[in-house]
C-alpha cells in the first residue's frame, strides 16, 4: 500500500506520502505556475512512487454542504481517477489548512505560503486522518514490543 495525500489548490498542490506503517510524511508541493506542468509532475510522482491509492482533501463547508471549492475538488478527483485508474478517496479537510498554518510563526506565513510548505503540511494532516481511520492500530505492534 502506497498512499499519496493531496491538498488540491488552483495555485499549489500540497502532497504527502504514507504506506503500510500508517505514518504520513510531507513531500514538496507542486508549485509550478503552469497548470499542465503541475499535472504532469503529479502524474510523474504517482508513477515514480508506485502509488496505489490517492487521498484528496475534500473542502466541505462548515455546515457540511458541498460548495464551489468542493465541486472543483470532485472534478479534480475524477480527472485523477480517469488518468491513473487508482482509487481516489475524498476526506473531509475542514480546518486542515488552518491547523497546518498554525504551526508556522505568523511573521513567516506570507513567505512560507508561496513555497507550498503549508499545503504539504495540510496534505499530511489529511492523509494521517485517513490512515488513522482505516489503520488505527498500525503503530501499536512496535510500541508493545518496546
Amino acid at each position: 500500500m502506497r498512499f499519496l495525500g493531496i491538498d488540491y489548490g488552483a495555485r499549489r498542490i500540497g502532497l504527502s506520502y504514507g504506506d503500510e506503517l500508517a505514518v504520513a510524511t510531507p513531500l514538496p508541493a507542486m508549485t509550478e505556475v503552469d497548470e499542465a506542468k503541475r499535472w504532469a509532475g503529479l502524474l510523474g510522482l504517482i508513477g515514480q512512487r508506485r502509488i496505489t491509492e490517492l487521498v484528496v482533501g475534500y473542502p466541505l463547508n462548515m455546515d457540511e454542504t458541498v460548495g464551489f471549492k468542493a465541486k472543483e475538488v470532485e472534478a479534480f478527483a475524477g480527472r485523477l481517477r480517469a488518468a491513473t485508474g487508482l482509487p481516489v478517496h475524498l476526506v473531509d479537510e475542514r480546518l486542515s489548512s488552518y491547523e497546518a498554518e498554525s504551526t508556522i510563526a505568523k511573521s513567516k506565513r506570507r513567505e512560507v505560503r508561496a513555497s507550498g510548505i503549508i499545503d504539504s503540511r495540510a496534505a499530511t494532516i489529511i492523509l494521517q486522518d485517513y490512515l488513522n481511520l482505516h489503520w488505527p492500530l498500525a503503530g501499536t505492534v512496535e510500541e508493545e514490543r518496546g
